[in-house]
């Protein structure tokens, strides 16, 4: 009896590797070798691609503050508003001064209809009619001169609000309700919303970043379960204190702070390797094992893991550093 156990044991584990296919029911996959990327982990800030200032166009005293750092804000809102008083005491001699032209205006204008009758009837010279017919167009223009002086003065009040250049996010407020400042000074600092990732990459890894290259960037930091995929939209032609600066687009870039760091992985070199899925794989007495066909026969090959490598078409993707070769069929377990 002993030995019929025995027997049953030793063949167990002889049939453990050698195994019938049942492929209609099991998910396949081809082994490609194919180029993988070395990665570096860099730090990169949450930027925005454009920080406008929002400027005063006059000068004069802030009398309206109505927004803080971390608002959003619509292009064309009015954040402040600034007040000169002396555009008021233009204004009002302006006022006083269009009354008294008008009221020359109309005594200049008598004095051009009297001229006239009285030219008809050949009681004035052609040189009174000519004085009176002048008087009355100097009127006139000095009147016009200063009703459009009177709309300048209006405009520039209402350019007293100072308005979001673009849509976005507040960054700064310098200044505080009561403070006076000049003509085209900022009042805010306002981040356009197209957030962006900005790396600092140091010169010696910067020929590996070109326009269009995918970089992995850490989900968690982005509030996502797993890893995203970003891609480099721009490389600065400026070396910065021995680094290189590149911008990169991801999902959820830009609903947190602006200025945080963000870890990356970039691409500083390209050898050919094995990638397979994770469900692949299964473990058994501290190994990896892989189940590999040859035929209609499955094997079970034990195998080296290296690190992940997930992509967007395979986000469980494993390297596999030896056990298997370029055109292997697998099985999942």
């Amino acid at each position: 009896m002993r030995r019929m156990m025995l027997a049953a044991a030793l063949l167990s584990g002889l049939l453990r590797g050698l195994v019938p296919a049942t492929a209609s029911a099991e998910q396949a996959f081809t082994v490609r070798a194919e180029p993988v990327a070395d990665e570096k982990a860099v730090f990169a800030t949450v930027e925005s691609r454009n920080v406008v200032p929002a400027r005063a166009r006059i000068g004069g005293t802030v009398v309206a503050l109505t927004v803080r750092e971390g608002d959003e804000v619509a292009q064309g809102a009015v954040i402040a508003r600034v007040v000169d008083e002396k555009l008021q005491l233009q204004l009002n001699s302006l006022d006083a001064q269009i009354s008294g032209l008008k009221s020359q205006l109309a005594e200049a204008q008598t004095d051009l209809a009297r001229a006239e009758t009285l030219a008809r009837q050949g009681a004035v010279s052609k040189q009174q009619l000519d004085q009176a017919r002048t008087a009355s167009d100097v009127a006139t223009s000095t009147l016009r001169a200063r009703i459009a002086e009177r709309a300048v003065i209006v405009q520039q009040m209402t350019e007293g609000d100072v308005l979001a250049p673009t849509a976005g996010r507040v960054l700064q407020v310098p200044l505080t309700k009561g403070s006076v400042v000049l003509p085209g000074e900022p009042l805010a600092r306002v981040a356009e919303q197209n957030f962006i990732l900005r790396l600092r990459v140091p010169e010696r890894a910067a020929r590996f970043l070109k326009v269009g290259d995918k970089v992995r960037v850490d989900g968690a930091a982005l509030g996502q379960p797993g890893d995203e995929f970003g891609a480099i939209v721009l490389v600065y032609p400026q070396i910065e204190e021995g680094r290189v600066l590149a911008d990169v687009t991801a999902e959820g870039v830009g609903a947190y702070f602006v200025g945080e760091r963000v870890r990356v992985w970039i691409d500083v070199e390209r050898r050919r390797s094995v990638r397979i899925p994770r469900t692949f794989v299964f473990e058994r007495g501290g190994l990896s094992y892989v189940r590999r066909q040859v035929g209609t026969v499955v094997t079970e090959a034990p195998i080296q893991l290296g690190r992940d490598l997930p992509t967007p078409a395979m986000p469980d993707g494993v390297e596999v550093l030896s056990g298997l070769a370029d055109g292997d069929a697998l099985v999942a377990p």
